[in-house]
């Protein structure tokens, strides 16, 4: 490695603390935005022994997949640097090379939409190196200083708009590529076209369309189109020389049209300059993380608490313009009298982000209920994303947390069409209700490819999904519909094999899949993106009854013990199958739930002592601290730290109720949506929880109602 003498490192680090103060001139640094850390996830994770294998030459681990970019919570605009196309969030930190910045993101290989490139004196190939000592972040800005082009480049966001600033070395010769054949998604076409000296707009369609409207603060004297439309064609805006101050474009998106774009420019950014809006952004998140605050742990744990508060927030991303129009399911403009937003990510979200959401932003909750709803009215099935049908979760959830104010029985008619009607939002669902599994083909050598059923763990998760809907069913009265679902509730014990205890794999005519090893893991056969072992201590809506499968509290415990200390075989290869504690995988959701388990058989110090080995050991990890344990698959990942460092978890995040752990923290002051006040203490540097009193009075167990989210109170947790 080249060293950097004594005399040098004086002048990069003056030079850098120059940079950056005149990059945060009149910027007031909040409290809580301080710690928040927008690189968390952007770097990969090499070390084998926490991988639990070695990553095979050309893979790179999906530890985070996040942007560090500006965006806004929940915002329709994310807009963040790319520097790597097709990659999951187009950042990653590893890289050198930076080719455009993007306005869409959500770290899922898709969006990435609208690249801008300031470009001075450029070459055949387009694209700058850049460097992480000329480059910072906080919640709502982005900068980074490209040293090919020789511009610093400054970025902020409202909700649908972004705001670029641009700082030429070179005042002649600056230019600003539109590369709008680029995204994650494959463009299939895009146009742009100017209007007046210093207006530009079009689309770009990828997927389906997504509308732009740029007003530039200087004029563009010329407009070059390559190959318009195509994949290999791109734009060139040609700046008029003459002017020496920074160039800024400011640029509205809109999922209707170019007319919608400039609305959304007109009614969010237009009169304001770049610190007013960047001031905003950051008072926005202010307000949002000081929801809770902490005292006591160390700088890290706070730092990683409110990076993943933050984290939590981005997703679902809003698709509504200011007049209240979006693109519907049937891709027909509608208008409705709520924010439409895209998707949650169901598979993941479901067990905690959703119900974090909802505690914070109860209105963006209630409205991506709505946007769900919407979908259901034009396709006839409640939205799933990828497994399972968590929809029924999120929504009961939220309903049953007091999200009240939308269609309930509209949207429970068609959660129930998703539980019932073949074809539809669950695949095999013939199956499902006829034999209560659901089966696997018979293969011969299956490996991690082979494509089947997912049938243990699709019949897992439908069992979860008809408990959450039998709760609406119940708080309806309908009490035809919560007899049924409930006794399909207890589907999950048809996949337990009492003669190895695990979850196994059925054939069509019942026979339990041969041969069988419960440590190898499959994307799609038998499990999903899982081993058996990950998959065998999923029943979070009936624990009770799984023990009981297992022989009573000592045969369990034997199992849960085995799960985290039996070794991972670093020959079982599966991409996202990463970061074992034993055959536990943290890096990875179906397993989430299964540190809490000993709470169940009376055990909560053995659960502690995992929980607080995951907490400090498997988030900002890596070499620069910046990696996490796994995909933050749209904020799960995020939120499951969040709420076990603050000492309640949503073990079913179904029941309005929350698992008390032992938090980081002495102190944590959560401000309820309505203004009420939860306040957790935690005494002393025990870890082990010996009671739990809420207002004074012994808690029976270790749950506490939502209640208190609605009333405030205290809960007082005692340790050894």
């Amino acid at each position: 490695m080249k060293q950097i003498n004594q005399p040098q490192k004086l002048v990069t680090l003056i030079i850098l603390l120059f940079t950056l103060a005149s990059y945060s001139y009149g910027q007031k640094i909040g409290k809580y935005t301080k710690y928040v850390n927008t690189f968390v996830g952007t770097a990969p994770l090499t070390d084998p022994k926490i991988l639990g294998y070695e990553l095979p030459k050309g893979w790179r681990s999906w530890a985070g997949l996040t942007f560090p970019g500006s965006s806004l919570p929940n915002a329709m605009v994310q807009l963040s640097p790319m520097t790597e196309y097709g990659s999951g969030a187009g950042y990653e930190y590893e890289d050198d090379m930076i080719y455009g910045f993007t306005h869409t993101n959500k770290g899922h290989w898709n969006l990435c939409n609208i690249p801008l490139l300031p470009l001075s004196n450029p070459e055949a190939k387009f694209g700058s190196k850049f460097s992480h000592q000329n480059e910072s972040s906080s919640p709502g800005f982005y900068q980074v200083y490209l040293e090919d082009y020789k511009v610093n480049v400054s970025l902020t966001s409202t909700l649908r708009c972004g705001f670029h600033k641009y700082e030429y070395k070179n005042n002649t010769d600056r230019q600003i590529l539109f590369d709008l054949a680029r995204a994650n998604n494959r463009v299939g076409n895009w146009t742009i076209e100017q209007e007046g000296k210093n207006v530009l707009k079009g689309f770009q369609q990828a997927g389906g369309k997504i509308y732009f409207y740029a007003v530039l603060n200087t004029p563009v004297d010329r407009l070059e189109r390559k190959e318009e439309g195509k994949q290999n064609g791109y734009a060139i805006a040609h700046l008029a020389n003459g002017s020496t101050g920074a160039v800024e474009v400011k640029i509205g998106l809109s999922f209707v049209s170019v007319e919608n774009a400039k609305l959304n420019l007109e009614a969010e950014i237009a009169g304001k300059t770049f610190d007013q809006v960047r001031t905003e952004a950051n008072e926005t998140w202010e307000t949002l993380l000081s929801s809770i605050q902490v005292k006591g742990g160390t700088e890290k744990q706070k730092g990683m608490l409110y990076s993943c508060l933050y984290r939590s927030f981005l997703w679902p991303a809003l698709r509504s313009d200011v007049n209240g129009e979006f693109t519907d399911a049937k891709q027909n403009v509608s208008k409705g009298d709520f924010n439409y937003y895209t998707e949650p990510s169901l598979w993941d979200t479901y067990r905690n982000k959703d119900v974090l959401l909802g505690l914070i932003s109860p209105k963006v909750t209630l409205d991506v209920i709505k946007s769900m709803k919407d979908v259901g009215d034009k396709t006839g099935f409640i939205p799933t994303f990828f497994h399972g049908d968590h929809g029924a979760s999120s929504i009961a959830g939220a309903y049953l947390r007091g999200i009240d104010g939308f269609d309930v029985k509209g949207t429970y008619n068609i959660l129930l069409r998703n539980a019932n009607i073949s074809p539809g939002a669950r695949p095999h669902i013939d199956e499902y209700i006829a034999k209560g599994f659901i089966s696997d083909p018979d293969v011969a050598s299956p490996n991690v490819e082979t494509k089947a059923n997912a049938g243990v763990s699709k019949t897992l998760e439908y069992s979860y999904d008809d408990y959450s809907l039998a709760q609406i069913a119940k708080k309806l009265g309908d009490s035809a519909n919560y007899k049924s679902l409930m006794a399909r509730s207890q589907n999950y014990k048809n996949m337990f094999d009492p003669a190895t205890r695990f979850m196994r794999g059925r054939l069509a005519n019942g026979d339990w899949i041969k041969p069988f090893n419960p440590q190898y893991p499959y994307y799609e056969y038998m499990y999903r993106e899982a081993n058996a072992w990950q998959v065998s201590f999923f029943a979070p809506h009936d624990m009770p009854g799984l023990i009981k499968l297992y022989g009573g509290p000592t045969g369990f415990e034997s199992k849960l013990d085995s799960l985290f200390t039996l070794p991972w075989n670093p020959k079982y290869i599966a991409r996202n199958v990463e970061t074992m504690i034993g055959q536990y995988c943290h890096g990875n959701q179906p397993d989430h739930e299964a540190p809490f388990a000993y709470y169940f058989i009376n055990k909560p110090e053995k659960s502690q002592k995992i929980l607080d080995n995951i907490l400090n050991n498997l988030y900002g990890i890596g070499k620069e601290g910046l990696a996490l344990s796994g995909m933050d698959d749209a904020g799960e990942m995020s939120a499951w730290y969040v709420f076990s460092a603050l000492g309640l978890y949503t073990f079913s995040a179904t029941d309005p109720e929350y698992l008390v752990t032992a938090p980081l923290f002495d102190e944590v002051k959560w401000r309820s949506s309505n203004g009420k006040m939860i306040t957790i203490k935690k005494p002393g540097k025990g870890r082990a929880i010996t009671s739990i009193k809420v207002d004074g009075k012994l808690n029976k167990g270790y749950f506490v109602s939502h209640d208190l989210f609605k009333n405030g109170g205290t809960i007082d947790i005692a340790t050894k």
